[in-house]
């Protein structure tokens, strides 16, 4: 049973305009269990939410790892006073002995590698014997309207745009998945498999175009008012008060009402955002 509340989570993700990004935080707590005492490492952290979260619903122990020197600054700002570990990091060497950690997240990076394999040993190397992967992957059948531009491109011309305002799912991306690619990469890793997830099919229509090749650029910038900055803000969910009268809050009222039918895993033939996996490391 997971250390973390489903009521917990839903308010961590209060904030969150990427309604499959929630189903990742619910489903990565789940999956890595977080008990007092336990070492997680995320890989790569990015800005630190991941971690940020670990350390305010839990007792577990994380340590975030980022190649991008200026993303590791970033988490820095973020989770730094929070005595959280940041290393600046190549996930193809990572600088921890065999056997270190409980659980590792990989939350969506194999789709930004030449060789997403490497990554996964890399990843059973440093996990300890039963220990746990947590991999989330976007899916090549993602739903039309999540990113519409390059569906379209996608269909009538077999391609997509992968860098700028426009890429969407495929924002410098090497690939997307399908899960049996997904779970022939945990395979081929030395990983047993032990549970799937797709997950997002109903969703606002040209969302991720708006939460990030409009919304991060403004939150980044500081180009928000400060009250919208906090209702946008992953890592300040304790300090938005929920106020309709708040652009942004409303706009998420929205994005939750398109949610309202996903599920935690969608049928196998359904469109979705995000696949998932969870890998274990044998015992010997």
């Amino acid at each position: 049973m997971t250390a973390v509340s489903p009521e917990q989570i839903a308010f961590m993700t209060r904030n969150e305009a990427d309604m499959a990004f929630k189903k990742r935080v619910a489903t990565i707590f789940e999956w890595t269990d977080p008990q007092e005492g336990s070492l997680i490492l995320d890989f790569p952290c990015g800005r630190g939410f991941y971690l940020n979260m670990f350390r305010y619903a839990t007792k577990a122990r994380v340590i975030g790892a980022e190649l991008d020197w200026e993303v590791i600054q970033k988490a820095k700002a973020n989770v730094g006073h929070l005595g959280v570990p940041l290393h600046n990091a190549n996930i193809y060497h990572m600088p921890y002995p065999d056997n270190t950690f409980d659980a590792v997240i990989l939350s969506e990076v194999l789709e930004h590698l030449e060789d997403d394999r490497a990554a996964l040993r890399e990843a059973l190397r440093v996990l300890k014997p039963n220990g746990v992967v947590a991999v989330t992957v976007p899916h090549a059948n993602y739903p039309f309207w999540w990113d519409p531009i390059n569906k379209t491109l996608e269909t009538l011309f077999k391609t997509h745009i992968q860098h700028g305002m426009f890429a969407g799912i495929w924002a410098n991306h090497v690939r997307l998945y399908t899960m049996p690619q997904l779970e022939q990469a945990l395979l081929d890793s030395g990983f047993i498999v032990e549970e799937k997830r797709s997950f997002t099919h109903h969703c606002f229509p040209f969302i991720h175009n708006l939460v990030y090749g409009i919304g991060k650029p403004l939150l980044e910038r500081g180009a928000l008012p400060k009250g919208m900055a906090k209702a946008a803000n992953r890592i300040t969910f304790d300090q938005n008060d929920g106020s309709l009268l708040n652009p942004i809050n409303l706009g998420l009222k929205l994005f939750n009402f398109f949610d309202r039918k996903n599920t935690m895993n969608e049928p196998p033939d359904r469109s979705t955002v995000n696949l998932a996996i969870k890998g274990r490391k044998p015992h010997g």
